[in-house]
């Protein structure tokens, strides 16, 4: 970016002009503390370099993790290995396809379109050139990466290895090791946001029809912000602040904003002010999960078949049963990923879309932080599912032990979905929106 162009708070909605930044230094929004941008060390050349040989290693590291099996169980003389998407076809043939389709997608689907999405851009860039379907691909890597869950995926797998270390012998296998290190490339990997991506495209191969259409202005010290004039529009989906004809969007009720056909003039997707019917997306998803939570935890997640006959386990069944054979870690970790996570996410939620409709100007900051932890932990209620479905395709061992999935493990995951939704769908610079006033904007 060159100084003086405007970016946009994706928080709170702030303007800021954009500086060059000291070594080591970290641009944020000086209402919310929103990281806005930071210095690289290195520079377009080998940003570009770098994110090839991540993205190409990643890859080649997620082929070989859903190729190998994970791990294989031995007891009595049988043995059972599985790789993850014969897990997802096991749950499938047991009638479990709301489960299935959620590993399917949250663990191989996306994860894979991910990369092989930000690998298509990088080998672009690197030759400076934008590749056919830049935008669309762009945003393809921005939707994926919010459902794409391999870290939660590997913590599931830890502990159904150490679980399963109580029943049978447990032998590794590269799909193991394999998700491990893909683990590792993909946090890399989430350093290339998409935004900056789009930024770095225009810097080197600048579209014609981009020019003079985003807002710019004058260098100045570092101050915040105040709401951006009417004319000026961030996009929600690149970032780039879009200048709209006097008035365009001013005297339009929120229904009839949500129907116009304004778009980013740099990666087309459509241009609101808020996310159109917000409050309400937002009440409905968490209504539908809060009455769903109730079966999640009173039906069993699991069935347990053995000599001795079937038992059913619920969630907390399963937590107390970790506790009281002495795996207290596990049981503190399924605790907090299947309880603790999706009650505080629905209580948070309630919390801040309430305050939002009611216009509350109490403590904006502390609700904006809570949003942001309420978006990086939602995820993790996904852990008790990746447990599940790993648990039941290994433990197949006939009339001696054998697990299935229960009517829990469907509603559980309905919550997950629908909680992430909720997040998704909820507006957070509607915290600020009642005290915002209008001003010029600044520099970050």
């Amino acid at each position: 970016m060159k100084p003086g162009e405007l970016i946009g708070c994706h928080d709170c909605g702030c303007l800021y002009q954009w500086q060059p930044l000291a070594v080591r230094e970290r641009a944020r929004c000086g209402r919310c503390q929103l990281e806005l941008y930071r210095w690289h060390a290195s520079g377009p050349t080998k940003r570009t370099d770098t994110m090839v040989a991540l993205t190409l290693s990643a890859v080649l590291v997620f082929i070989v993790a859903q190729c190998f099996p994970i791990v294989t169980l031995q007891m009595a003389g049988m043995s059972s290995g599985v790789t993850l998407p014969q897990a997802v076809a096991v749950l499938w043939g047991e009638g479990m396809g709301v489960i299935a389709t959620l590993v399917l997608l949250c663990g191989i689907v996306f994860p894979g379109l991910e990369l092989s999405a930000l690998l298509y851009v990088a080998l672009g860039l690197r030759r400076r050139v934008r590749v056919p379907g830049f935008n669309l691909v762009l945003r393809t890597v921005q939707g994926a990466r919010h459902w794409a869950m391999t870290e939660v995926l590997m913590i599931g797998i830890l502990v159904t290895v150490i679980k399963m270390t109580s029943l049978a012998r447990v032998v590794p296998h590269p799909g193991l090791f394999a998700f491990g290190v893909l683990t590792i490339l993909c946090a890399l990997v989430m350093r290339y946001e998409p935004r900056a991506l789009w930024a770095l495209a225009d810097r080197q191969v600048p579209q014609p029809d981009e020019v003079g259409q985003a807002g710019h202005a004058h260098h100045h010290e570092p101050r915040h912000d105040h709401q951006p004039p009417a004319e000026l529009i961030a996009c929600d989906t690149c970032g780039l602040v879009n200048r709209l004809e006097p008035g365009a969007h001013q005297a339009l009720t929120p229904k009839e904003e949500a129907r116009t056909n304004t778009h980013c003039c740099r990666c087309k997707a459509s241009l609101h002010r808020r996310i159109p019917h917000s409050i309400g997306w937002t009440w409905a998803m968490l209504a539908a999960a809060a009455l769903l939570y109730i079966p999640a935890n009173m039906l069993p997640v699991m069935y347990t078949q053995s000599v001795g006959g079937t038992e059913g386990d619920t969630i907390m069944s399963g937590v107390r049963l970790f506790w009281n054979t002495g795996s207290k870690g596990l049981a503190i970790i399924i605790f907090i990923a299947s309880i603790a996570v999706p009650v505080s996410k629905l209580l948070a939620l309630v919390w801040l879309n309430g305050t939002a409709q009611l216009r509350s100007r109490a403590a904006p900051l502390a609700r904006t932080r809570a949003y942001r932890v309420v978006e990086f932990i939602g995820r993790w209620s996904m852990l008790d599912i990746f447990v599940v479905t790993l648990t039941v395709a290994l433990v197949r061992f006939d009339v001696l032990a054998a697990i299935t999935a229960g009517p829990g493990a469907i509603a559980f995951g309905c919550v997950v979905i629908l909680t992430m939704v909720a997040s998704a769908q909820f507006d957070p610079r509607l915290i600020w929106d009642p005290i915002d006033s209008y001003g010029e904007p600044q520099h970050a």
